[in-house]
């Protein structure tokens, strides 16, 4: 597989991203020959990495949100962590970028508490997913199965989704995104 020539978008909150899902993902699209751009839900020029509720290395935004166009990509990751998806979810200009791929049929990757942006972006009605287990019941409510897989690829939608439910699951969810870019 190689993912030459492609360009992937990876969503996070200047508030804070979980690190490891944030960077194992951005190697292996690297590592597959991708582009990574890192789009910020704001005008922020860094966002704050975390070790769970430690703070990590900063990295540096390649743009905010309301000046990324989906036609620029092709894919999206959601990193996780608790507050990076919380704040995209209240962020009305991310919500729309991640539904725009999703109606685009452009695949995207969520992984750990990253669902609750899908969500909030009526993207999960009618599909199956994994998550954080946490989100089981928000999921189920927003019309989701939800299962208890390490990584699970749904092409019921115009999309690939695919969907992670923890850092130890990095190794699937990298290589099912890689797959599906």
């Amino acid at each position: 597989m190689s993912l030459s020539g492609k360009k992937i978008a990876f969503l996070v909150a200047d508030e804070g991203v979980e690190q490891i899902e944030l960077t194992d993902p951005w190697q292996a699209v690297q590592k597959e020959g991708g582009r990574p751009v890192l789009v910020v839900g704001s005008d922020s020029p860094t966002v704050q990495g975390f070790n769970h509720l430690d703070k990590a290395d900063t990295f540096d935004a390649d743009l905010s949100v309301d000046r990324a166009g989906v036609e620029d990509y092709d894919g999206l990751v959601l990193p996780g962590g608790v507050a990076n998806p919380d704040a995209l979810r209240t962020n009305p200009q991310a919500v729309t970028f991640v539904k725009a791929f999703l109606d685009a049929g452009k695949p995207v990757a969520a992984i750990c508490h990253a669902p609750w942006t899908l969500i909030e972006a009526d993207a999960v009605r009618g599909r199956t997913l994994t998550s954080w287990p946490s989100l089981r019941t928000d999921l189920g409510n927003a019309g989701a199965q939800w299962v208890d897989q390490e990584v699970v690829v749904d092409t019921k939608g115009p999309g690939p989704l695919i969907t992670s439910r923890r850092p130890d699951d990095l190794p699937a969810f990298s290589k099912a995104l890689a797959e599906a870019f």
